[in-house]
């Protein structure tokens, strides 16, 4: 395997786009990372396309109809809320393994005309299954769940959870890519409404419409193009290894340790070794848990 740069980024602003389609986001931030590397389209020789609430619709071709059809291998990646990361990891084991030189990886989702249950149009009917029946299968109920057990677990209260979303309430007023701009108090944060304890409103992410693309290229291909290369250390992608399909029981957890720690052996790093962790917040809850699993 050989060493992969990332050498361009793009991203637009999240929000709610009821007048566009998921191409045309997507298209914006395929143009933001071109023009952030300094490639053309006709550069790209892989395109890993990561989509879940459409990802019936072949979304990937479709964006490349937008930014310009060159004919190369398209990959639409589907892997709930791993799938962008995912096709990231699609375009960069592309150029690690030597069959290509340089690829992109793009993530696009169209949210905003769903409420915080919504639910893609793939998967099976959860009214079939038990966690349907109970209603443990949506992802408020799951990580919810997970926050009672660590507050059975530990003691933890629901006001160390609820400083989660005053913290990163507050981190948004300085992302001009942050859906919402808006500083709360922990006061605020505890009292508004219940969604699945012991997160409230303010603890749950809201649905909306976003894209962002990374082009990553062979690091000897990257010194073309940037005297500063951004080596990726490590990608990791594993799976429960449960064999009985539980998103409560035994543990949530498990799989994304798993991944940290092979990570962190493949790096050749350890938790301590980081400055900056961007991680999925998706509940307050989920955050204080994936602190742990990466061991900081």
């Amino acid at each position: 395997m050989r060493d992969v740069a990332i050498i361009g980024v793009g991203m637009i602003k999240f929000g709610r786009y009821p007048e566009k389609t998921v191409p045309e986001l997507a298209g914006q931030a395929v143009h933001l990372a071109l023009k952030d590397a300094g490639v053309d389209m006709k550069d790209i020789e892989l395109v890993a396309s990561g989509n879940l609430y459409q990802s019936n619709a072949m979304i990937g071709q479709r964006i490349m109809q937008t930014v310009g059809q060159t004919g190369v291998p398209v990959i639409n990646v589907a892997n709930a809320c791993a799938t962008g990361s995912t096709a990231f990891r699609e375009a960069y084991m592309s150029v690690a393994s030597g069959a290509y030189d340089m690829a992109m990886a793009v993530g696009s989702e169209q949210m905003g005309k769903m409420g915080l249950l919504g639910g893609g149009a793939g998967g099976g009917d959860p009214a079939y299954s038990t966690e349907g029946v109970l209603g443990s299968g949506l992802m408020p109920a799951v990580f919810g769940m997970a926050g009672v057990e660590h507050m059975r677990k530990y003691g933890t209260t629901q006001e160390q959870f609820a400083k989660v979303s005053v913290k990163n309430h507050k981190h948004s007023m300085h992302n001009p890519y942050s859906q919402y701009q808006t500083e709360v108090g922990l006061e605020d944060v505890l009292n508004a409404r219940v969604v699945s304890w012991p997160n409230t409103l303010y603890m749950c992410c809201p649905t909306g419409d976003g894209a962002a693309a990374a082009i990553v290229c062979s690091m000897e291909k990257a010194r073309q193009y940037t005297t500063k290369p951004i080596r990726v250390a490590a990608s990791v992608l594993t799976s429960d290894p449960w064999t009985s399909r539980d998103l409560i029981l035994p543990d949530i957890n498990t799989l994304t340790r798993n991944a940290a720690k092979e990570a962190y052996e493949k790096a050749g790093i350890g938790p301590g070794d980081l400055d900056l962790i961007e991680l999925h917040d998706c509940f307050a809850t989920a955050e204080i848990l994936h602190y742990e699993n990466l061991g900081i």
